[in-house]
């Protein structure tokens, strides 16, 4: 037993026992998750999307109360298609709803749909990945196979049919997007797993007795998360997009509820005779986008272990 933990490297569970080894890997991480912290600080572009979409995400949880939602879903026939005023900031649709009131409740749909896509993505992608590099043999061959022959399919041509078949939902957007969105994911954890499996920590955890389960939950996956991190950040750009693009054909989020994309949908018709209708969630896309995509470059960088310190 001695010789196995001798032969650990340096910030590997010590093979005394499956709680040992745990409680080393848990013990290291913060050290870790410092030393990134304070390289992506270092990305500047990062760091300022950082701040953006968290203003985002606290305008849209305060939403309820920092504005009626009425002014986003009610009609209101007398202020149909205003110009940007004191009364209301970026102007009004063409039934006469106040278009910054309906970003702000959009933003919370909108954002919702990437946050639950993505996490869905994770827990498949993730957990394919993760059996097919581990298990390897039969197993990776019929998880890959089935990855490939999904990543073969049009993503917007599936989710289209899906929609339709489902019903167009916040739901359904939330799981078929999810359901599309983790093949990239798991070729990126089995091939994470394929090398992690080798190490001499993973080694001293089967040689005790832990079972696959364990040895995978406990001491393979807390080592691939900066690549999940990474992943995920991306991925949550793509899912708003995806969204954006399946509401603006009209099989998205519907309304009376706001989307970005269902909003883009609904003011197609008015783009010369009032532009600022189409202008404004247009921007809203781009600005949120690029921000996740800012993120997901600091994250890279900051996660990289061949970065200097």
């Amino acid at each position: 037993m001695s010789d196995v933990a001798s032969a650990l490297p340096v910030g590997a569970p010590s093979s005394a026992s499956a709680s040992g080894l745990a409680a080393r890997n848990v013990a290291e991480q913060p050290g870790i998750w410092r030393l990134a912290w304070r390289r992506f600080c270092r990305h500047k572009a990062g760091l300022v999307g950082l701040v953006i979409l968290t203003l985002e995400v606290l305008l849209a949880i305060m939403a309820p109360v920092l504005i009626p939602r009425d002014l986003a879903i009610d009609p209101s026939p007398l202020n149909i298609l205003q110009r940007p005023s004191a009364e209301h900031w970026l102007g009004t649709d063409e039934v006469g709803r106040d278009i910054f009131a309906r970003l702000i409740y959009a933003s919370r749909i909108s954002l919702s749909i990437g946050f639950l896509a993505v996490a869905v993505a994770i827990v498949v992608g993730t957990t394919l990945g993760a059996l097919a590099g581990y298990f390897g043999g039969w197993v990776d061959t019929i998880l890959m196979r089935v990855t490939d022959a999904i990543l073969s399919i049009p993503a917007l041509f599936f989710l289209i049919v899906l929609s339709v078949t489902l019903g167009p939902s916040v739901r359904t957007m939330i799981i078929v997007i999810g359901l599309l969105s983790w093949m990239e994911l798991a070729r990126i954890i089995r091939a994470n797993v394929l090398s992690l499996k080798r190490r001499e920590f993973v080694g001293a955890a089967q040689t005790i007795g832990a079972r696959s389960p364990q040895v995978i939950a406990r001491h393979i996956l807390p080592n691939t998360l900066a690549p999940i991190v990474v992943a995920a950040t991306l991925g949550f750009g793509n899912a708003l997009l995806t969204e954006a693009s399946v509401s603006y054909l009209g099989l998205g989020v519907q309304p009376p509820d706001p989307s970005w994309g269902n909003m883009l949908y609904n003011a197609q018709s008015y783009f010369f005779n009032a532009p600022w209708i189409t202008l404004y969630p247009g921007v809203m896309i781009l600005i949120t986008v690029l921000c996740i995509n800012f993120i997901g470059d600091g994250l890279r960088d900051a996660l990289d272990p061949r970065m200097k310190r």
